[in-house]
């Protein structure tokens, strides 16, 4: 199989060609007939349409790494939080024990112990408010990144529409469809500026 090309064909692929074809042959003198203006517009919506494709899988990539990273901050902060309720079962432990203790020395000993439970719970709760704070950032990181999600698909729709259309034309050689997908060309062209500006 090396060296030997695939190219798949729709069917309106060849009436486009044989179009084009037929026309080239006789209407040299005029300039581009509407076959060879039809397979120019379907080229270059074509092309478009595989960009804003492209875009709007990466933006729902990013946004889902994004909530991904959200949701394992969260839950890291959940487990910070679980560690500060333990310590502070042991520091009140401690408090209690201190106060049960009959030697001064075990009296001291359950004081510093409490005194050590504190600061730990300091620290902990330190790391669980930073965590919560990175969870949150995450997620409104996502929330923007989904933001022009919406306008990426209605412009691959519009174009989509637009190349259906221009397609049709060439069968029917009605000019008003091409009028139609032009203006469907317009609106795909429309929300991908849409979702461009509001990134």
């Amino acid at each position: 199989m090396a060296g030997h090309h695939f190219h798949v064909h729709g069917a309106h692929d060849h009436e486009v060609e044989h179009q084009a074809h037929h026309e080239a042959g006789h209407k040299t003198h005029h300039g581009p007939g509407l076959a060879q203006q039809v397979a120019i517009f379907t080229a270059i919506l074509s092309t478009i349409g595989a960009i804003v494709s492209f875009q709007t899988a990466s933006t729902q990539n990013q946004a889902m790494l994004s909530k991904n990273e959200a949701v394992l901050k969260k839950t890291e902060a959940s487990d910070q939080w679980n560690y500060y309720q333990a310590k502070s079962t042991k520091g009140n432990l401690a408090e209690l024990a201190s106060r049960l203790a009959t030697s001064p020395d075990k009296v001291e000993f359950y004081k510093k112990e409490v005194e050590r439970y504190n600061l730990e719970k300091k620290d902990i709760q330190k790391a669980a408010e930073s965590l919560e704070a990175k969870a949150k950032d995450a997620n409104e990181k996502s929330e923007r990144l989904l933001h022009p999600h919406h306008n990426l698909e209605l412009a691959m729709m519009f174009i989509q529409i637009a190349i259906s259309l221009a397609s049709i034309t060439v069968l029917t050689r009605k000019r008003w469809l091409f009028a139609i997908a032009a203006s469907g060309a317009v609106g795909g062209l429309t929300f991908w500026g849409l979702a461009f500006f509001s990134h």
